[in-house]
């Protein structure tokens, strides 16, 4: 709760926001603010700036209010807050005022997920302040910003993430629905949410079948799974075996869909590498690395790897992680 003297801070420098006087409560904001960063007054000086760069931000004023914002930033880090609802939802709040079109957006978007990932559980970035980002990209029409965060969501991010490649495959040719569709899938796939890749695959066909009442649909069940195919689109009917494939756990059914939809898998060109990753990630599927010849017989001649010799000198494989969403371009 803030102090009365905060208290009459702020308000007085939001009435000179209402009048109109821009540039002066943003210098103003910085100088007060300043004082009580010095004096490691950081509470203070986070509820001072909070309030400012929302009021100008509701203002119109996308730069001055984008400047208070980054630094509101830098006191969160010199503070080492944690991201808990109070400390996500300020910046929320500022978030989701910005205007579309300031630069500033991204650069404090940038941030708030570093500090969240800095202070927080979660190595790539709190999945709610994610989330928040990725709707808002969403419905601003940047798909790709969008699917970057909404990959690192939350529960609720693979509905939005399917609502909007469904809307984005609807400006295409019907035959590319599995293109579409494959931007969700993938990347939940490759950060381990297999629970997402399902819901977001699950969405778009419903939606596909609901607004295509002409298109022919094939239910496919088992004791353990129901799976909707389409005659007419084979790379959609591949995402969905593979999501089973996965599920079963099976690196020979894998083996089979890649052979059997090979023809249609080369014509997009661009899923090679995603499904190296997910054969290593989920069937033991060792990724081909070129090696050095060279190398190798110096090791096995200096690393006990001769005839007679012991293995004990040989290093240890280095664990393959799983990579970052933003590295996999699906386009």
């Amino acid at each position: 709760m803030a102090s009365a003297r905060i208290e009459k801070t702020i308000a007085r420098q939001r009435q000179k926001i209402e009048e109109g006087q821009y540039y002066e409560a943003h210098q103003q904001l910085r100088v007060i603010t300043s004082r009580y960063i010095k004096q490691e007054n950081y509470a203070s000086a986070i509820d001072i700036l909070s309030s400012g760069a929302l009021a100008l931000l509701n203002a119109g004023q996308g730069g001055s209010g984008g400047d208070l914002s980054m630094f509101l930033m830098d006191v969160y880090n010199k503070a080492e807050l944690k991201p808990d609802s109070g400390n996500k939802g300020r910046l929320t709040d500022l978030l989701r005022a910005f205007p579309v079109e300031e630069p500033t957006r991204k650069r404090f978007v940038n941030e708030m997920i570093s500090w969240s990932s800095k202070f927080g559980e979660f190595a790539a970035g709190d999945p709610e302040l994610h989330h928040v980002a990725g709707t808002l990209y969403a419905e601003d029409q940047e798909p790709y910003d969008a699917e970057r965060h909404l990959t690192l969501g939350t529960r609720d991010s693979a509905e939005v993430l399917a609502r909007l490649e469904y809307e984005w495959y609807t400006q295409d040719e019907s035959h590319t629905a599995g293109l579409y569709a494959a931007r969700a899938v993938f990347p939940y796939l490759l950060v381990g949410n297999l629970r997402a890749a399902n819901k977001a695959l699950l969405l778009f066909t419903s939606r596909l079948s609901q607004s295509s009442g002409s298109l022919g649909v094939q239910e496919v069940s088992s004791a353990s799974s129901d799976v909707r195919l389409y005659p007419s689109l084979p790379l959609l009917n591949f995402l969905s075996l593979l999501l089973l494939a996965v599920q079963r756990g099976s690196a020979d059914l894998f083996r089979q869909l890649k052979t059997h939809y090979a023809v249609h898998i080369k014509d997009v060109g661009i899923w090679d590498e995603a499904l190296e990753q997910v054969g290593e990630m989920y069937f033991g599927i060792r990724i081909p690395r070129p090696g050095n010849p060279l190398f190798d017989m110096m090791g096995s001649l200096f690393m006990g790897g001769g005839a007679g010799g012991s293995n004990s000198g040989k290093p240890k494989q280095k664990k393959v992680e799983s990579p970052a969403p933003p590295a996999v371009d699906l386009d």
